[in-house]
């Protein structure tokens, strides 16, 4: 009995000594952000900071649903109307892949908000985080 912990022991240390063994892989320089998502997230915050956390009240209509994470590999992010996240978005705002190329899309780009919509996502793009406009 006595070996066998000892045994069980010795096995034990062997499994973590090998856990522990091999070459380090350097942490990758920078970010590790795609150009899509930086660039997103620059818009998603200002967006975010300029028509909701401000009560704009052009945007009051509506809620935000950040999907800067989501596994598609397209940070977005989306305005839904208020109360009903669940509902089928208005406004999608996009990049893909290795871009920084900024899509915006939806039902709201029709309206007379569109215009508004579609500078602001211009000047965030480029990096100018004002919130300038109104409808």
């Amino acid at each position: 009995m006595k070996s066998l912990r000892i045994l069980a022991a010795t096995a034990a240390v062997i499994g973590l000594a090998a856990c522990n063994s091999g070459p380090k892989t350097p942490a990758p320089s920078g970010s590790g952000k795609s150009a899509s998502l930086r660039s997103m997230e620059q818009v998603a915050i200002a967006a975010h900071r300029c028509w909701f956390a401000s009560k704009d009240p052009a945007f009051k209509k509506y809620q935000m649903a950040n999907e800067l994470n989501n596994f598609g590999g397209t940070p977005r992010f989306l305005l839904v109307p208020a109360k009903q996240y669940g509902a089928r978005p208005l406004l999608v705002v996009q990049a893909r892949g290795a871009s920084s190329q900024v899509e915006v899309f939806g039902p709201l780009m029709d309206e007379a908000l569109g215009a508004r919509i579609g500078s602001d996502i211009n000047r965030w793009r480029t990096g100018d985080a004002s919130c300038g406009g109104t409808a």
